[in-house]
């Protein structure tokens, strides 16, 4: 397989400090709605990386399910591997790969578990499939087949019958609060631009709001 010859020449407008909102949530909602009309299937799928005690990286495609002022919001089991290693080390970056738009935003931060009555109300919110779902998964646990996925499921299924299904106590959301949030987007000649929100006491950087900075960055 060859790849030297692959290349891919970015022709968008120039984007810098100046150009950007107040704060990285109101930037991050502008090209979020950029990306759903340039037709991006998923433009709320990202990449969580975490990484094990002895800092040894993973990543995963999960879906944002929120974004308010404090933070980026997503829901897992927290015996998995990302639940775990969050838990134990709540540093953790994630990635919105837009390369259909030539953008991608990097946001590193905290992660937080969510109270439960916020776990609890998106639970009500799923598909009563993806419920039973989480009650018959143990997720990232070796399993023999999928034939037992499925019959964990069957039984599960049956547990619950036509009854509401209870958020399993295992399950939940974590909340990302940024440290930094970087929005890149491709260039001409490989001069990519770079604009990088620092989170500041009184927020004294270029073109930044109460409690962040801006900065350009070297592609």
């Amino acid at each position: 397989m060859s790849l030297e010859s692959l290349r891919q020449e970015y022709r968008t407008a120039p984007f810098g400090p100046g150009d950007v909102a107040a704060d990285p949530f109101r930037q991050f909602e502008a090209w979020f709605a950029d990306a759903e009309a340039g037709g991006i299937e998923e433009p709320h799928a990202m990449v969580v990386a975490t990484a094990d005690a002895e800092g040894r990286p993973s990543q995963r495609h999960v879906l944002l399910r929120g974004l308010s002022p404090a933070g980026f919001v997503f829901y897992t089991n927290f015996t998995s591997q990302k639940g775990t290693e969050l838990t134990a080390r709540p540093a953790c970056s994630l990635l919105f790969p837009w390369t259909e738009l030539a953008r991608q935003v990097i946001v590193s931060g905290m992660a937080s578990k969510v109270e439960d009555d916020v776990a609890d109300a998106y639970f009500a919110s799923r598909p009563r499939e993806s419920q039973l779902g989480a009650w018959a998964s143990n997720q990232s646990e070796v399993i023999e087949s999928r034939e037992v996925l499925v019959a964990q499921f069957a039984e599960v299924a049956e547990r619950f019958g036509d009854g509401p299904v209870p958020r399993p106590p295992h399950w939940g959301g974590f909340e990302v609060a940024p440290e930094t949030v970087e929005f890149w987007q491709g260039g001409q000649h490989r001069l990519h631009d770079r604009v990088v929100y620092q989170r500041t006491e009184n927020g004294d950087g270029e073109g930044a709001g109460a409690g962040w900075r801006t900065e350009r960055r070297s592609p």
